[in-house]
């Protein structure tokens, strides 16, 4: 009878694991499309339900990184209400605040910032991926918040070069305008002048001429 009863345990045990399991995964799945989505009735009711607002992708995407990526700015609103952390990174060392700068939404920006995201980092910055995106008015408010101006990449180039390789002007001249220097040479010798005759960016190489830029 013994042997009996514990067989049951473990057989109901089980099902209780395997029914929480499973009811986990659909949560998982329905905050992740909820995000995609940018539904946020669907994702608030999650949370009130007890889903965790750092909850993360296989990639180590948290909810944050992705609403912010995808510019859903009420559900940054609504998950930094809930004290998601800003300070997560994902598999590839990107933060809620760099997602947002590659999409560009300043309002999603200032946000993160004003919620304890750092504009001034090492490695990839966030201006870096502002300068790539070419969001003026994510570069302006990154550098009035004290985010450094002339940072190397990890691949050798400054925010000025990234936005001269990705072909984006108004980038160029905001960041010429907050004096970048356009001196600074990549590790192959690139300048952004040199980067903008060799891609053929005549628009650009005239504006880092008329800056001062020289070969």
């Amino acid at each position: 009878m013994k042997n009996l009863r514990t067989v049951i345990y473990l057989a109901v045990y089980s099902c209780l694991i395997c029914f929480a399991s499973a009811r986990a995964d659909q949560v998982f799945d329905a905050l992740l499309k909820g995000v995609k989505e940018g539904n946020v009735a669907t994702v608030r009711g999650l949370l009130d339900r007890g889903a965790d607002p750092n909850t993360a992708d296989p990639g180590g995407n948290t909810l944050l990184m992705m609403s912010a990526y995808h510019g859903h700015n009420d559900l940054v609103t609504l998950l930094l209400g809930r004290k998601a952390d800003v300070s997560r990174r994902n598999a590839h060392g990107d933060n809620a605040l760099m997602m947002s700068c590659l999409h560009g939404d300043v309002r999603i920006v200032r946000m993160l910032v004003e919620h304890g995201a750092q504009p001034k980092q090492n490695g990839w910055a966030p201006l870096h991926y502002a300068a790539f995106s070419g969001s003026v008015e994510v570069i302006r408010y990154l550098l009035q918040k004290g985010a450094e101006r002339d940072s190397l990449a990890p691949n050798g180039y400054t925010a000025l070069m990234l936005a001269v390789r990705s072909d984006k002007f108004e980038a160029v001249r905001a960041l010429l305008y907050e004096d970048a220097d356009f001196r600074v040479r990549a590790p192959k010798g690139e300048t952004a002048l040199s980067i903008a005759r060799q891609r053929g960016y005549k628009d650009i190489a005239e504006l880092l001429e008329k800056a001062g830029a020289v070969e």
